[in-house]
């Protein structure tokens, strides 16, 4: 008799004012992995990985402020920043009573789970980074328009970054540096189009873009927090990912020397191409619990 698939719990709780919706699997005594997505997406993008983990961690993916399901109150007055973010997330995990969980973060969700660590470095069991950067040479060429943004946040700067808010953006992001883009679910980018549509959407995105350079800024303190706490940690990428680039892969191994590097030929979305190559690689990883 073959096994039974897992099956992923949809669910949403009040934390911070707000309804975060999150996805869970996996016994509820085992040992956590938080899965932090990134832009433009949700926890949607976790949809094949969590079953392939949850035999044996209790795995739990939460949709970001601003991102998927979760919603903001108007009269909460959001501050869209990556510290009110991590705030917000320090409450989730808070809510669900969580006080030790390794950390999967990709793309936006880096600089967050990076910030809970400096706030609860005794939390941190382990690091899987999965083309999410912490370091400055990991930052493409593509990030110019936003670093002009950055050094001159003028109207015409902000407005300039609206087409990578549109739907042949997103899908970009989804197929470059893919060997095959057939290979990529349709729903993944349209889902994710659909909801950068809704109203105040792309002001929201926008404040985000501006305000990435608070994450650059901390880079030194995420390395610090790698040097002195040495976790166990798995820098699994896309190769040919347009904005973070395999040198901040490597870099890992700068702060922490017994780092699993792994390059995987495909772009940013490296779960779209390379799910089963990477569970596989989680579960080689040495979580404590």
């Amino acid at each position: 008799m073959s096994e039974s698939p897992t099956r992923v719990a949809f669910h949403t709780i009040e934390a911070d004012g707000l309804k975060l919706f999150y996805r869970e699997a996996g016994p509820a005594d085992a040992p956590v992995i938080l899965l932090l997505h990134g832009f433009p997406t949700s926890s949607h993008m976790f949809r094949e990985l969590i079953p392939r983990l949850a035999h044996r961690y209790r795995v739990i993916a939460p949709d970001l402020p601003g991102f998927g399901f979760t919603t903001v109150p108007p009269e909460r007055n959001y501050s869209y920043t990556f510290e009110s973010i991590a705030g917000t997330l320090r409450a989730f995990v808070d809510a669900l009573h969580l006080t030790r969980y390794a950390i999967y973060v990709f793309d936006y969700g880096a600089p967050t789970g990076f910030r809970l660590a400096l706030a609860h470095p005794e939390r941190i069991t382990a690091v899987i980074s999965q083309n999410g950067n912490a370091y400055e040479e990991g930052l493409s060429d593509a990030w110019n328009p936003i670093q002009r943004y950055w050094q001159n946040p003028t109207d015409e700067n902000r407005n300039a970054l609206r087409e990578f808010l549109t739907p042949e953006a997103t899908r970009w992001q989804y197929t470059h540096g893919v060997a095959n883009p057939e290979q990529i679910a349709p729903e993944s980018y349209t889902l994710d189009s659909a909801l950068l549509q809704r109203p105040g959407q792309q002001e929201i995105q926008l404040d985000l873009f501006l305000d990435y350079a608070s994450n650059v800024a901390l880079y030194p303190a995420f390395q610090q927090f790698f040097r002195q706490y040495q976790p166990a940690l798995l820098a699994i990428w896309g190769r040919n990912d347009p904005f973070f680039i395999p040198p901040g892969a490597e870099a890992y191994r700068r702060d922490i020397p017994a780092a699993t590097i792994k390059l995987l030929d495909t772009g940013h979305f490296a779960l779209e191409t390379h799910v089963e190559e990477i569970a596989s690689a989680i579960l080689n990883l040495p979580i404590p619990s």
